[in-house]
């Protein structure tokens, strides 16, 4: 059955090259006014999914809609195309002005005259490259230029909009000043977004929802905080921030919470399961407490463990803080958490999480 709700769509979409299947997705939906991300490394299939759902390639097999109806039979592949529009990683810029090629995309769909300059203007504004407009787009910077590709982008009021990893090339502070500018667009326009990226804080940040993808397939796809923090398999669970995984066996059930045992050691979690299961807990180290093994501090966490730091790795804002306990642990913390703690390689910490912090997943996978 169609989900009513969706303005694009697609079912059993395969994509076979050289005999390889590249793709394999058996149904996704875009909902109108949704923002909806598509994330995994590189070679997952994520670009080609684009080109599939826009009509850039032919499929081998499978159907997409746009808004119920069938691309290929009601309506052209032309006639779809037009009501999208699509920023890829590299700007593809025409060799005229920044005015011109914001507007090329009106003018290819017959607009004329005082519309054309009012609608180029507003887009030249709020992607911050007014002052550009009468620049040549080949002396433009990589940043400057991807504004003018989301400016001509949004020019045409698409109804729905794709972005193949549009900050994959730029700098980390151009990156975040075109992210931040994009982000007020689409929420002052409510364009629907579909996007492509191999950065989960990317699509964390932008997404009404999130798929993970990996070899071809759709391995999840759900709210961006539901598949943050309950991904659906181990490779979710990796790709979205897990670092540790911890195989074990339930022991004991009460209600809700269950005692599961790992290396003869005793985990509770919140969860469903039964006695004698096999299962893989996953920790996101932001869910992991540390302190001083003096006993003096304070918690609610009901597991509590003392290891030894066998690891500290600067991450940029944070560091990774390695802990043996019976069983590898991996913590963030703040370089003030870490001055404050006197943390260092050696040391003999007090680790604590909380049952609610761990995500379980039932059986033995990979």
């Amino acid at each position: 059955m169609k989900d009513k709700s969706a303005i694009l769509e697609a079912r059993n979409l395969r994509v076979v090259r050289g005999g390889s299947v590249i793709l394999d997705v058996e149904v996704i939906s875009v909902h109108e006014g949704e923002i909806l991300s598509v994330i995994g490394p590189n070679g997952a299939g994520k670009t080609t999914l684009l080109q599939a759902l826009s009509a850039l390639i032919k499929t081998t097999g499978g159907e997409v809609l746009f808004k119920g109806r069938r691309i290929g039979a009601d309506y052209t592949p032309l006639e779809y195309r037009r009501r999208l529009s699509m920023v890829f990683q590299e700007p593809l810029l025409l060799n005229t002005t920044v005015f011109e090629n914001v507007a090329s995309g009106l003018k290819i769909r017959g607009v004329r005259g005082s519309e054309i300059r009012w609608t180029v203007e507003e887009q030249l504004e709020r992607f911050g490259i007014g002052h550009l407009s009468d620049r040549s787009a080949r002396t433009l910077s990589g940043g400057e230029a991807q504004r003018t590709s989301l400016a001509r982008a949004f020019a045409t009021n698409p109804e729905v909009l794709f972005l193949d990893e549009p900050f994959v090339s730029l700098d980390p502070p151009t990156r975040e000043s075109i992210a931040t500018d994009l982000q007020k667009v689409l929420r002052m326009t409510g364009t629907t977004t579909l996007m492509a990226t191999h950065d989960r804080m990317e699509a964390l940040r932008l997404s009404d929802r999130i798929a993970v993808m990996n070899g071809g397939k759709i391995h999840q796809i759900d709210g961006a905080t539901e598949v943050m923090n309950r991904p659906a398999n181990e490779f979710v669970a990796a790709f979205v921030g897990t670092e540790t995984f911890l195989r074990g066996r339930v022991r004991d059930v009460n209600r809700t919470v269950l005692v599961v045992d790992v290396k003869g050691i005793d985990i509770e979690v919140v969860g469903s399961s039964s006695t004698g299961e096999e299962v893989i807990l996953c920790i996101r180290p932001e869910n992991v407490t540390l302190s001083p093994p003096s006993g003096s501090g304070v918690t609610s966490a009901r597991n509590v463990f003392t290891g030894m730091i066998v690891r500290i790795t600067p991450l940029g804002l944070f560091l990774k803080v390695e802990i043996s306990c019976g069983f590898l642990l991996v913590a963030y913390v703040t370089v003030l958490a870490l001055e404050e703690l006197g943390l260092r390689e050696g040391m003999v910490v007090t680790a604590s999480i909380k049952a609610t912090a761990i995500h379980m997943i039932k059986g033995r996978t990979g």
